[in-house]
């Protein structure tokens, strides 16, 4: 970590309020030209209730990255559990994941390019340490969705693939969403729920058994 301000990054309401600004301002703005000012100034407030949680940019970028991730999961882990083939689950899992993005597309811009961003970006000792925790967390979400494409290719659901680059490509396609999914104000949440069916569906058909 860090920084011991960051542990308590969502125990307060206005530290919340903080990531979400941050998001949509690296979202929109990328994080090269993105400044703690213009936080604070979308926030309305003054960049001193940012340092008060963050030393950098760079410890508000990786917690936004962070939160979301948490929300990743959050909406895919119980759907892991439920009963069913494992296509039917991969099927679920990545329906929760894209409605996950779309839900909070801001934090997911951050959680898809910002590893990306950073691998060659200077940092400092403690800011290295927790981007390998950021890329270790992104990892065992990959690995939720190989151990339930490993499950469905077991019980006959899902054909015969390489587990890793199949994730890699159910996962891709989702994660896409961060890219071009622009949220509109008319837009329904059964518009969502079509939306998300529509690109699974694309996804699942490519795993299943030929016969």
């Amino acid at each position: 970590m860090a920084d011991s301000r960051r542990n308590n990054r969502t125990d307060s309401t206005g530290n919340v309020l903080i990531l979400e600004t941050a998001a949509q301002c690296f979202m929109e703005q990328g994080f090269a030209t993105t400044s703690i000012d213009d936080v604070a100034r979308r926030m309305g407030s003054t960049k001193g209730r940012i340092y008060h949680y963050y030393s950098s940019k760079t410890d508000l970028f990786f917690d936004v990255h962070r939160e979301g991730m948490d929300r990743l999961f959050k909406a895919v882990e119980p759907v892991m559990t439920m009963n069913g083939s494992g296509l039917h689950r991969l099927e679920e899992m990545l329906m929760a994941h894209a409605l996950a993005m779309m839900t909070n597309v801001a934090f997911e811009a951050v959680v898809v390019q910002g590893v990306h961003m950073h691998k060659l970006a200077a940092t400092t000792p403690d800011q290295r340490r927790t981007l390998n925790e950021l890329i270790s967390i992104r990892r065992r979400f990959e690995d939720l969705f190989k151990q339930i494409i490993r499950d469905g290719i077991d019980d006959g659901s899902i054909r015969e693939v390489d587990v890793s680059i199949a994730a890699k490509a159910v996962l891709g396609a989702i994660n896409w969403l961060s890219i071009w999914y622009q949220p509109r104000s008319i837009q329904t949440e059964n518009d969502k729920i079509a939306l998300a069916k529509e690109i699974v569906n694309i996804q699942i058909n490519g795993l299943r058994p030929s016969n």
